[in-house]
């Protein structure tokens, strides 16, 4: 009898084993993978702010190229190159002025364009802070030279397409653009240009 009882808890301990095993594969079956999305290009935005003492100037940089990583409805990675050939100033009306003000931006005095016609933002860390609101680290380059940078981000994923976007300032000087900055030219006086310019990000991103 006690062989018969032993045999049966023996059975019964296999039964609960596999049963287990069957439950975790279907749990595992069912776990989300990181999906990389594709930025649309088209859609996707940057928009730029730059400060000086007499004024300010703004304008569009176009998206080239990029992913954002997606895991279980939630961002966890990604990259998008920023096609730096692109700048374009939208508050100048003088044609003139317009091309001039360009012209020194995509010089070697700002972001020399021709030597580092592009520059990259790789996401680090997304740390979701509610469903939508993250704080952002990365890894941003411009002319050759990479910086650590973090930012709050809004992040909606839907079926279609995830959207995210984000407003944050970036000083020029660590990438190597210092002209006109007080922090090297203390007696530039009424020509100086701020280190920080805004930048205003809209990225799309699906399937």
């Amino acid at each position: 009898m006690k062989v018969v009882k032993n045999l049966m808890f023996v059975a019964f301990a296999a039964l609960v084993s596999v049963s287990a095993m069957a439950d975790g594969g279907k749990k595992a079956s069912k776990s989300a993978a990181p999906v990389a999305l594709k930025v649309d290009a088209k859609t996707s935005t940057f928009n730029w702010l730059g400060k000086k003492f007499t004024g300010e100037h703004n304008g569009t940089i176009g998206v080239q190229s990029g992913s954002l990583v997606v895991n279980g409805g939630k961002l966890s990675g990604g990259e998008f190159t920023i096609d730096m050939k692109s700048i374009k100033c939208l508050d100048l009306t003088d044609a003139g002025y317009n091309a001039k003000l360009v012209g020194h931006l995509t010089s070697p005095d700002f972001f020399d364009v021709a030597k580092y016609p592009t520059a990259t933002l790789k996401i680090t860390k997304a740390t979701a802070k509610t469903a939508t609101n993250y704080d952002i680290a990365g890894n941003l380059t411009i002319n050759g030279v990479t910086q650590p940078i973090t930012f709050p981000a809004v992040v909606t994923v839907a079926k279609d397409a995830t959207t995210a976007t984000a407003k944050f300032e970036v000083d020029r000087t660590k990438f190597g653009s210092k002209f006109g900055s007080k922090s090297f030219f203390e007696s530039i006086g009424d020509k100086m240009i701020y280190d920080n310019f805004q930048v205003d990000v809209k990225i799309v991103a699906s399937k």
